[in-house]
């Protein structure tokens, strides 16, 4: 007798939608986007990312997606059309940025980087010059930062013997780069970030992040295509750095989320100001693509010495 109150119960619970949490319980297709980054904008939260399966296609420009909570996720097409864009192929890690008014996507299209503005954070984004940042080096992987009236661009410099990041200043309208300041950040040169075999040694995919007087920087190394995939750390005093990376690092590998290739997110804060990691991983333990977008919870010690994941709450995202 008591079972079948209880079912009862659950079914009257799925008719009504009365059941605890049900609205946070995903149950649809994972999420198929590489280099992804979150903006938290007027309550809601944009995914961007590099497409990397189905009908769509890199070579096409970006996807958003749109969620109220971080769970239930929408595609909302294109942010960012190629015909709007500088570039013809190649277009990967995205990066959305609220600037007065104006939204900015930076990104990387044929090894360059460019910027794009919108009204709005679904777009549609346009690259009016159909312009990229002036470079004879190959770069990618950029990231915007804000900091004391300044703005700063870290991105991957293509180098003899490796990736490597690097920082610039950029002008006030976002649309050049400050040559005279562009720095090195980082390169490889931790035991764990040239373990694949696979050459160039890489350090890619910056995030920055200031907490309190700290900067963190957020990275990936080891080759994107290597199950040794990871992400680490480094702080820093300024935006230009110097930058101490952590005697932690990696804080997120297959070894703590049994997945291949964790690596090339955005770190941002959710609405209850909670730390998060979006990433990509392996599409499978056998199979590289599509690869599929996930999410983890980071939180820091008491003195802010150190930040730690929290591995049974990572997830994967979906639609």
């Amino acid at each position: 007798m008591l079972l079948k109150i209880v079912s009862v119960v659950f079914l009257l619970g799925i008719v009504f939608n009365i059941l605890p949490y049900s609205a946070d319980i995903p149950n649809g297709q994972d999420i198929l986007l590489a280099d992804p980054t979150i903006l938290h904008e007027n309550g809601k939260y944009y995914l961007y990312g590099t497409t990397t399966g189905g009908v769509e296609s890199p070579k096409n420009g970006f996807l958003v997606y749109e969620s109220n909570n971080l769970y239930n996720w929408k595609s909302k097409g294109y942010a960012l059309r190629k015909e709007d864009a500088y570039g013809d192929k190649g277009f990967w890690a995205p990066q959305v940025f609220k600037n007065g008014e104006k939204y900015g996507m930076v990104y990387t299209a044929n090894e360059n980087i460019a910027i794009a503005f919108s009204d709005n954070p679904l777009g549609p984004f346009i690259n009016e010059q159909k312009s990229h940042y002036k470079s004879t080096i190959k770069q990618l992987d950029p990231f915007v930062f804000f900091d004391e009236g300044k703005v700063y661009l870290y991105y991957t410099r293509r180098v003899q013997g490796g990736n490597e990041i690097f920082v610039s200043e950029l002008s006030n309208d976002l649309k050049n780069i400050k040559e005279l300041t562009t720095q090195k950040c980082i390169a490889a040169d931790q035991s764990w970030e040239d373990t694949d075999g696979i050459e160039p040694r890489s350090n890619q995919g910056p995030s920055v992040i200031k907490i309190n007087k700290t900067y963190y920087m957020f990275y990936s190394a080891n080759n994107f295509r290597s199950p040794k995939y990871g992400v680490g750390y480094a702080t820093g005093s300024s935006p230009l750095g110097p930058w101490n990376k952590s005697d932690q690092n990696p804080i997120i590998d297959s070894k703590l989320i049994d997945q291949n290739g964790p690596g090339h997110g955005d770190i941002f804060y959710d609405d209850k100001k909670n730390l998060k990691y979006v990433f990509h991983t392996h599409f499978s333990k056998k199979v590289l693509r599509p690869r599929k977008t996930g999410i983890i919870s980071l939180f820091t010690d008491a003195e802010l010495k150190e930040i730690r994941i929290e591995p049974e709450k990572f997830r994967f995202l979906k639609d």
